[in-house]
């Protein structure tokens, strides 16, 4: 019997816990069996930040909520796949928990690796390109050590709710600008991606934060943006010769035609 073909996977933007936990419980099912589906042909798995609308690691108690899919993503590490976890701008005050009890790889920026001879750059996509000089500045005290400290102080009833709310905000301001292409000029992380090939080369580029699923070819590069599984229930597969946009609809796996 041939053994079966492995690939490389690449997901992000699920933000469990927003809207709702009834909605988000739905989305967090739907994830769980496209992770059932891919994990007999999954090499390695990379979360590509923002799987959780808001996540803060206390250091004696954890948020309620997701135990289906920590449950999951256990079984999936003792199984021996390699799972990746980047750090999103809405979850990005994950510490060890998830490495200890989970067995991910956590990333706080960007992660350069090799396959297939092929060499993959791969970050949330927050922060990156030109302009943006607000946000910029909020993510280096939000990711500060002070910053963490005194969020620890809050009680979390206060904390969580704050925070919870703060990140729909966040979400509902950029909602319609997520959901419009104006053209690889005006994509931002296409802009970064440029900067980067310029100084080196990569072959692939895989990015979320957009929420937008992206297929973008610059010369001898191509930049995949994941797209998210608030609407789209995109995500990217590697397998060991080309890179390709894919759907989870139905329970099953399709080609993403775009919008």
């Amino acid at each position: 019997m041939a053994e079966q073909k492995k690939y490389l996977y690449f997901a992000s933007d699920l933000h469990l816990g927003a809207p709702n936990a009834q909605k988000s419980a739905v989305r967090e099912r739907a994830f769980i069996a496209w992770l059932d589906a891919i994990s007999p042909s999954a090499e390695a798995i990379y979360l590509v930040g923002d799987v959780f609308d808001f996540w803060f690691e206390y250091k004696t108690v954890i948020p309620k909520g997701y135990t289906r899919l920590f449950g999951k993503l256990a079984e999936l590490t003792d199984a021996g796949i390699a799972i990746h976890f980047f750090k999103g701008n809405h979850d990005m005050w994950v510490v060890d928990y998830f490495e200890k009890e989970l067995g991910l790889q956590i990333h706080s920026d960007s992660y350069v690796f090799e396959a297939n001879h092929k060499l993959f750059y791969i970050h949330h996509g927050d922060g990156l390109g030109p302009g943006d000089y607000r946000y910029k500045l909020l993510k280096l005290f939000f990711r500060s050590s002070l910053c963490q400290w005194l969020f620890a102080r809050l009680h979390p009833n206060f904390g969580i709710g704050l925070a919870s709310f703060l990140s729909k905000r966040s979400r509902a301001n950029g909602g319609a600008k997520d959901a419009q292409y104006n053209g690889p000029e005006s994509e931002w992380i296409f802009q970064y991606v440029k900067e980067i090939e310029a100084k080196k080369h990569h072959d692939y580029y895989l990015f979320g934060h957009r929420h937008l699923p992206l297929y973008l070819e610059h010369e001898q590069t191509l930049y995949v943006n994941t797209g998210d599984w608030l609407q789209y229930n995109t995500f990217a597969r590697f397998d060991t010769e080309r890179l390709e946009l894919l759907q989870w609809s139905e329970n099953q796996v399709l080609p993403y035609h775009g919008n």
